[in-house]
């Protein structure tokens, strides 16, 4: 399996561009629409873990995107921005890793396992096959990468082949926020000169921990404090075409 030698064809195809470009031509100044929930839950088989102030987590994400600006779908999406609560930690110290290439030669069985980040998780799109546009649900896999930072494999295998990597970078954020997870997605072409794929939702459980002693150790931490209304956070999609959809993530205070 050659993962990224295929995901750079099926980004570089000049037909599916042009495509793309008269599609998005008709639908100038429009912006798809994006909602985005988020709570922090507890990580599976880790005592102490969950939506306690200051305790290690797992944050469960779903979104979903709408629009018809891209053939009856929203644009490709292309960028990711997640913006968390401010006091939020990671911890990425001590957890194994999975380089890039050995996802790209072997896929996410030959990861060790305290590499995985979290949950599988779900993306759902709409892909071109057979001349028409049709829905497609993928894996999503998430990995520590060597030198800090994440990589998300994704995988779809109905009606078309997918298979493509995703590097997430992970910085500080400005004020009022506290981290940053941002990656890239490549486009996805399922047939030459055709539509690329959409993405039209998608749910994540993110989060992972391990004993060191007696101790649990969180990649994810949650604040110390939180505000009347509970923790603030951001989303911020970019899509094909050069539109961005803002949307802003309420999560819940723990309980007294």
């Amino acid at each position: 399996m050659n993962i990224a030698s295929h995901v750079r064809r099926l980004a570089a195809a000049t037909s599916a561009l042009a495509a793309a470009g008269l599609a998005l031509a008709a639908a100038a100044g429009a912006t798809p629409t994006v909602t985005v929930k988020a709570r922090a839950v507890p990580i599976p088989g880790v005592p102490g873990t969950g939506n306690i102030l200051g305790a290690g987590a797992a944050i469960q994400g779903e979104a979903t995107i709408s629009g018809t600006e891209y053939g009856g779908s929203p644009p490709p999406l292309i960028g990711i921005e997640v913006f968390t609560p401010a006091g939020t930690k990671v911890h990425p110290q001590g957890f194994a890793t999975c380089a890039p290439s050995v996802l790209e030669k072997s896929g996410p069985e030959a990861c060790p396992k305290r590499s995985i980040a979290g949950a599988k998780g779900f993306a759902t799109g709409v892909v071109s096959f057979g001349g028409e546009r049709v829905p497609e649900t993928a894996s999503v896999w998430c990995f520590f990468a060597p030198g800090g930072g994440l990589v998300a494999f994704i995988d779809g295998t109905s009606p078309a082949l997918i298979e493509m990597l995703t590097t997430v970078h992970v910085t500080t954020a400005p004020p009022p926020f506290g981290l940053e997870f941002s990656g890239q997605v490549p486009l996805i072409e399922t047939v030459p000169g055709a539509l690329d794929a959409s993405t039209v939702g998608g749910t994540l459980k993110f989060g992972a921990a391990y004993r060191q002693g007696n101790k649990t150790i969180s990649y994810v931490t949650l604040p110390n404090s939180c505000p009347k209304g509970g923790w603030h956070g951001k989303v911020l999609l970019t899509f094909l075409g050069g539109t961005s959809s803002e949307t802003s993530v309420q999560m819940p205070c723990p309980r007294k």
